[in-house]
């Protein structure tokens, strides 16, 4: 087990870090349960993916919050795998869960046919298992090679789910109603530009390897997966609640009906 020295204010970054973490997808949960009324029958089970997302995401942050505030001790964090050490592994697991429902709920919010849903679906949730299981030996490796073979393994199935939510996927969007594929589209961007934030956080290690075991990098990284978590999960979940109020309004639900 390790250690890593840590200044009052990097303890009150990431204290507040995760804090902000923890309530952001507590707040988001309750927003789209209690918006249920809001959308058709058809669309509801996507919204209630979207809270299971936010639900599963804050446990975790429950989770990180108590391990980070039980494992600093007189100014040190432990780290690395022994008793009473910081857990990293609670993000993999929450990604392992929350990622591929992610991932349904898109296309449960569009109401497509049987047969194309459940191909897109069978496609996508293998793929982004195996994206978050080949990711996590190498972050918990402290050795470069071992962080660049797994994170270029990593990101072979997510080259996939691009490929089907750009290319297979937009073969299904010209029946949406108007406004609905741009929407999506954006959707996809926001997804893109947040899981972009992961490898960076990642690769942090790699790229500044003489302070790869350093506070300011282990601080760095938290921020920015906390950061990402928020995007990824809490404002995809808002776009897949306006994807939903549009396709229900476009078939004849009137708002606060």
């Amino acid at each position: 087990m390790g250690s890593l020295s840590l200044t009052d204010g990097q303890f009150g970054i990431l204290y507040n870090i995760f804090s902000f973490g923890l309530v952001s997808m507590l707040a988001c949960t309750v927003y789209t349960l209690v918006s249920q009324s809001r959308v058709l029958p058809k669309y509801r089970g996507a919204l209630v993916m979207s809270s299971m997302v936010t639900f599963i995401a804050g446990y975790h942050y429950m989770r990180i919050f108590n391990s980070f505030d039980s494992s600093f001790e007189a100014g040190a964090l432990k780290t690395g795998t022994g008793a009473g050490a910081f857990n990293e592994a609670y993000r993999y697991v929450d990604w392992i869960l929350t990622v591929p429902l992610l991932l349904v709920e898109v296309i449960a919010v569009l109401g497509l046919a049987k047969a194309a849903s459940s191909s897109l679906i069978s496609r996508l949730v293998p793929a982004s298992a195996a994206m978050i299981a080949l990711g996590y030996p190498g972050e918990i490796s402290n050795v470069n090679n071992t962080k660049v073979l797994y994170g270029v393994l990593s990101t072979i199935p997510f080259l996939y789910i691009l490929y089907v939510l750009f290319v297979e996927l937009s073969k299904s969007l010209d029946r949406q109603p108007e406004g609905v594929a741009a929407t999506v589209g954006r959707l996809r961007l926001l997804l893109i530009a947040t899981w972009g934030v992961y490898p960076i956080s990642y690769l942090l290690p790699i790229l500044d390897s003489a302070n790869a075991a350093s506070a300011g990098a282990f601080v760095n990284r938290q921020i920015g997966y906390t950061i990402a978590d928020v995007l990824a999960k809490c404002v995809f979940g808002l776009t897949i609640l306006k994807i939903a109020k549009m396709k229900s309004a476009a078939e004849g639900m009137k708002e606060g009906s």
